[in-house]
């Protein structure tokens, strides 16, 4: 999946997108508010990281410019400790979550998740239903009682199609979901790729509409 750090502190950056990388994320790093800002109006995030203390504004002004502007991207806050009232502020505002600087991988991670889940409707770490779902935290997906594992790619592109069943999803949109900035993409990159679930999971597991896309049918999600 495609994870937006937005985090000035060099060091902080750095450890966080080892982190992200480790846990199978794309990252994409900016220093700033006004880049943060210009990169998710240019791309598609599962989630925002997002820095309270930038240089330029406050992650508090990217927050509240993003929702005015009706994007529901998820946002978790990093915030110092001591930093109370800039974490109520930041949840009032819109944020999903919050975590508290120097980070717990562990946490983080687990944080991440449960937004990722909440904003698909779940209350648990499976998305999707009986038939066909993804375990968030196992990166496993369950189609009809048998868990495979999947690779980080296959697991962002069913994470894609889980997240709203039934939506249809163009190749620009899954590119923009599957690579980050400075990632050569094949022009058949999605096709091999599902062709390569069809095959370990059934050809009726994603479903071709012609001239639009690709998804997953409500009866198979």
């Amino acid at each position: 999946m495609r994870a937006l750090l937005i985090e000035d502190d060099t060091q902080a950056g750095k450890d966080l997108c080892r982190a992200l990388k480790t846990a199978e994320f794309n990252v994409d790093w900016v220093r700033d508010g006004r880049a943060g800002r210009s990169a998710i109006d240019a791309a598609y995030y599962a989630i925002v990281l997002l820095d309270l203390g930038l240089p330029d504004t406050t992650g508090l002004a990217v927050l509240r410019a993003l929702r005015a502007a009706g994007n529901s991207v998820p946002v978790l806050i990093l915030s110092a400790p001591d930093d109370l009232d800039a974490r109520v502020c930041g949840l009032e505002s819109g944020a999903d979550d919050c975590v508290l600087k120097p980070l717990d991988v562990r946490e983080l991670l687990a944080r991440i998740r449960a937004v990722l889940r909440r904003r698909a409707g779940y209350a648990t770490s499976a998305i999707g239903d009986a038939s066909l779902n993804l375990d968030l935290e196992k990166r496993t997906l369950n189609r009809h009682g048998v868990a495979s594992s999947l690779s980080a790619r296959e697991f962002a592109l069913m994470h894609a199609f889980l997240e709203k069943p039934g939506m249809i999803l163009s190749r620009g949109q899954l590119e923009d979901r599957l690579y980050g900035w400075g990632r050569e993409v094949e022009s058949n990159a999605v096709d091999v790729l599902i062709h390569s679930m069809r095959k370990k999971f059934g050809q009726s597991l994603i479903r071709n509409v012609r001239g639009l896309g690709w998804t997953i049918a409500q009866a198979n999600a």
